[in-house]
């Protein structure tokens, strides 16, 4: 597990806009992903993962020119995930600002494609987003679905985990379509479950809803947390959730802004 926990706002994409549901239903808008980007950065994110919920849905790429603005305005790594189908497709976002890349559906269909991505960029790249579900269709009680978590698989998301791991993948974005926007807190027997079989980073992701609910995540195994709606809706902020993680022992990273005001 990092030393460091990192904390990740998550603007999850569609035409253009930020967008949010339940349970990846009923998405309603909440912003420009620009200036809400921007604004996050600001607040001390570590990182901001950038998701095109619909590019698989749709059969088209993401949406590049968002990417790149936002990239342009923005100074934090920047992942992307959403329609990733091959390495061309890797190169054109790293050509717009991307700094790393999430792969599901496509990954899933053909798990070749984590070797090839790995091969070119290098495993600290590639981020294997994973849209999981509670099923009894597995051994371990949840599975791995693809298309913005529309389309449910018989594929144990442990035995994916591992495999995808093998192939080459740097990094696990864990989300959990159950826990997603309830804001009931993180799906903690998931994380903990994924850090047992993972070599490589987690994200842990789907269910915060008030600031306590960060640090049981990282101490289920995460190395770093994520979330959209509390963000989004103003309920907290990045630096709330680091002042809670540091009150719970985490060790966190301060952001330049918090620095400044606390010498001025």
């Amino acid at each position: 597990m990092s030393l460091t926990a990192r904390v990740i706002p998550c603007l999850d994409v569609a035409a253009g806009r930020v967008v949010k549901g339940v349970n990846f239903e009923n998405l309603r808008d909440m912003g420009d992903p620009v200036e809400l980007a921007r604004h996050y950065a600001a607040q001390g994110a570590d990182e901001i993962t950038f998701l095109d919920v619909t590019a698989t849905v749709d059969e088209r790429a993401t949406t590049y020119d968002v990417v790149r603005r936002t990239a342009e305005e923005v100074f934090v790594p920047l992942t992307v995930g959403g329609g990733v189908r091959s390495v061309d497709d890797v190169a054109r976002l790293q050509g717009v600002g991307a700094d790393k890349v999430g792969v599901n559906s496509a990954a899933i269909a053909r798990p070749e494609l984590i070797g090839e991505i790995a091969d070119r960029f290098g495993a600290q790249v590639l981020v294997l987003s994973l849209d999981i579900k509670r099923s009894a269709r597995t051994a371990s009680g949840f599975a791995v679905t693809t298309h913005g978590g529309r389309t449910e698989t018989d594929l144990d998301a442990l035995d994916w985990a591992r495999e995808a791991i093998e192939r080459g993948a740097g990094e696990l974005l864990v989300n959990s379509i159950d826990a997603d926007g309830t804001k009931d807190g993180f799906d903690l027997e998931l994380v903990r479950l994924m850090r047992e079989v993972s070599s490589v980073p987690v994200i842990a992701s789907g269910g915060a809803g008030k600031a306590e609910d960060f640090a049981p995540a990282i101490a289920a195994g995460a190395d770093a947390v994520l979330a959209a709606s509390v963000f989004h809706s103003g309920q907290l902020t990045v630096g709330d959730v680091k002042a809670a993680l540091s009150a719970a022992g985490v060790t966190v990273r301060r952001s330049a802004l918090s620095e400044r005001n606390e010498t001025t």
